[in-house]
């Protein structure tokens, strides 16, 4: 067995630099955001940041979407259209959050530049988005879905829409949007 070198890791300097990361990031915009403002805020050191995230991409998206697979996992209704409007409605509200809204434009650019963070977007999800490829094929053995829908192009179609919706008019994610949006998206898919 392999003995631990060091200290171990201070599990409060995590929450207090993720929370520090998370307040700034709505007060002075992603790109304006630096890890020597979180380091101060947070009560700790860069040195800290950088032994436990990468980069500041990587630590800023952990803060808005910390709880990624519980923000978007849910329970089967039976329903595909009303699972899917949930899903929508929940990828809706996690973008929309102030501190997702702050960063979503940085971190899209950081995404097409640093090739280990989407990735890491896609692990923070990945569970949530499992359970929907489930889903869909429970629909599909139902009759609801036609064969050969691609689970992934419809969970890109569903966050793309949230994103693109946001960026454009943030305040329309209403249910009004949701429920038209399911609509579209029940038409492309269904048997």
């Amino acid at each position: 067995m392999k003995t631990p070198v060091g200290r171990p890791r201070n599990p409060s300097i995590d929450e207090a630099v993720l929370k520090a990361a998370a307040e700034l990031v709505v007060e002075v915009g992603y790109a304006d955001l630096t890890i020597a403002a979180i380091a101060e805020r947070a009560g700790t050191s860069k040195p800290a940041i950088y032994r436990r995230w990468p980069s500041k991409a990587h630590l800023v998206h952990e803060a808005a979407f910390r709880d990624g697979d519980e923000e978007l996992s849910l329970a089967d209704t039976g329903s595909l259209h009303d699972d899917l409007a949930e899903m929508l409605r929940r990828t809706a509200a996690a973008f929309a959050h102030p501190v997702a809204r702050a960063l979503t434009p940085g971190l899209m650019a950081e995404i097409a530049a640093d090739p280990t963070l989407h990735p890491a977007l896609l692990e923070r999800f990945g569970g949530a988005w499992k359970g929907f490829h489930d889903r869909l094929a429970l629909a599909q053995e139902r009759g609801e879905v036609r064969a050969g829908v691609d689970p992934d192009v419809l969970i890109e179609t569903l966050a793309g829409a949230a994103l693109m919706r946001l960026l454009i008019a943030p305040d329309a994610l209403g249910n009004d949007w949701v429920e038209q949006t399911t609509t579209l998206l029940m038409r492309g898919i269904a048997t």
